[in-house]
């Protein structure tokens, strides 16, 4: 069998984890036997990770293909006329000589939007050949995102029903997965067994060697020419649903000596202005924070799980995630975890077993630490333009955020200001916002004693997450739910609807943060 793994590219990032990750565990345990990987993305990952990634095949044939224009729709020229005949004769030679018994298309991330020309064409190629398809979702176009609205409609999908006609294509052998059980439970409750909930899987890796510890800390010190300070360590991408702001608070709040570094760059010119925003005042105030300090074609740069053990402490502070890597690999690494609980990912971690000491669900701010009148003219006028970026019939039912419904300044959680009034927080004295904050989270009183001592509890590993979360885990509901394309009997669902649910879900208003309203605020 011929295993086709399709993604827009393969730079670093939580999808490509996944990829590297399970694809030898989905080999191994395959019921019928694996003799070829073909890797398909509009661009290539380094050199490096390619040899990598084939030499833990061991004895199946690797092949990469990259195709540009399976990459983003918002970094390709060419109409959406021209896109879509390049994507159909680049699919026409790869399944030229594959049959429907043959081979399976394992297919990432088709519902986020960013080439719903690919969501369509390759859905409908495996349905004209009855190819197999895993359509695995990690986020959702209408997760807040809906500057994509537009994008998509210059793509020809005018409409809601277009969008979910090709993100819920209605024929083909389609499993669709989810990587966290509320949005599995929306599938299942609308596809039946051709939807499944599957979790990321995650390796707990021995700690590295000491040499390879001290390489990184020198690395560090070289690198951010901090002396011999601490680091905290925010393992991500510099986007927006980071919230990364937030992460320097704490770091300031709780560890004062420490520097911030945050592993990854933007990956995409999305996100640049919100990079170059969190860069100018970090130069500005000399804050210690350094953003994407892997990124770039620096040789000998140590590895993300060097970069955890010659951390003092780890943070998540995302306010959007699909799954959420980050809090087991703190976990797995043995190193302590200072993370937002998130309401999606929250009872997934419970069951997996796992226990967070230094959980939270907000930090709220004292009002008199930003302008407020300012702060809420700017929420006004940037919501109602991103209310106007969405599909005119869902306008009506997105509900106030937090502090546009609140009637006079009070304590507010740092996540629901814009960028903006976070750098105002961070501009005050360190001293002077700790002692206006402290009151109003004080549960963060005990989390600076231990910081102080670098007495941080790390969430201790549970005997049940191998259940869960193991390679072998993995592989085993990923070919249970193939199996299921077997029966003849399918569950008749609307994609409408199946959309529609999903809009329900998203628009809570537990979901909106003015930094994902806008590129730059």
């Amino acid at each position: 069998m011929t295993l086709f793994i399709v993604h827009y590219h393969l730079r670093p990032g939580g999808i490509r984890r996944v990829i590297e990750l399970a694809t030898p565990h989905l080999v191994r345990h395959s019921p019928q036997t694996v003799t070829r990987v073909v890797l398909v993305t509009g661009c290539a990952a380094d050199k490096a990770w390619h040899e990598q990634f084939a030499r833990q095949l061991r004895e199946v044939t690797v092949e990469i293909v990259v195709e540009p224009s399976f990459n983003y729709l918002s970094e390709q020229d060419g109409t959406p006329g021209q896109i879509t005949k390049r994507i159909r004769a680049a699919l026409n030679k790869l399944f030229a000589e594959s049959r429907s018994h043959d081979c399976l298309v394992w297919a990432h991330n088709l519902g986020v939007g960013r080439n719903l020309i690919v969501a369509r064409e390759l859905s409908t190629a495996c349905a004209r050949r009855s190819i197999p398809l895993v359509s695995h979702h990690h986020d959702w176009w209408f997760d807040n995102r809906w500057s994509r609205w537009a994008e998509m409609q210059r793509a020809g999908f005018r409409t809601l029903a277009a969008t979910a006609r090709a993100v819920f294509p209605p024929a083909g052998k389609i499993i669709h997965a989810a990587i966290n059980r509320a949005d599995a439970k929306v599938l299942t409750d609308n596809l039946g067994k051709h939807a499944c909930w599957l979790p990321n899987l995650t390796e707990r890796l021995p700690p590295p060697p000491e040499y390879r510890i001290r390489t990184a800390r020198y690395w560090l010190q070289k690198t951010l020419k901090h002396g011999d300070a601490p680091v905290w360590l925010l393992p991500c991408r510099t986007l927006r649903r980071k919230n990364i702001a937030e992460a320097l608070l704490l770091t300031r709040w709780l560890r004062p000596d420490a520097w911030l570094i945050v592993t990854g760059g933007a990956s995409s010119a999305d996100e640049l202005p919100y990079l170059h925003a969190l860069v100018h005042a970090a130069r500005a105030h000399k804050w210690p924070l350094r953003l994407g300090v892997l990124a770039g074609k620096e040789s000998r740069k140590p590895s993300v799980n060097d970069l955890f053990a010659a951390s003092e402490a780890t943070l998540l502070t995302s306010v959007q995630e699909g799954f959420g890597l980050p809090y087991l690999e703190a976990g797995a690494a043995r190193r302590p975890l200072i993370a937002r609980r998130l309401m999606n990912i929250a009872p997934d971690l419970d069951r997996f077993g796992f226990r967070f000491p230094q959980a939270y669900d907000e930090i709220l701010v004292a009002p008199g630490l930003f302008n407020w009148a300012d702060e809420f003219g700017r929420q006004r006028k940037l919501f109602k333009k991103w209310i106007a970026t969405m599909p005119a019939s869902l306008c009506a039912r997105v509900p106030t955020p937090h502090l546009l419904a609140t009637s006079c300044p009070q304590p507010i959680a740092f996540s629901r200001l814009t960028l903006r009034a976070q750098l105002e927080v961070l501009a005050k004295p360190i001293t002077e916002s700790w002692l206006a904050c402290a009151p109003l989270n004080p549960f963060l009183e005990g989390w600076r004693r231990r910081a102080e001592l670098q007495k941080l509890r790390v969430s201790p590993w549970p005997s049940t997450a191998s259940d869960w979360l193991s390679g072998e885990a993995y592989a085993r509901r990923f070919h249970r739910a193939v199996q299921a394309l077997r029966s003849k009997r399918t569950r008749k669902s609307s994609a409408t609807r199946i959309q529609a649910d999903f809009i329900r879900l998203k628009l809570d208003v537990r979901n909106l943060h003015p930094i994902l309203w806008s590129q730059s605020q």
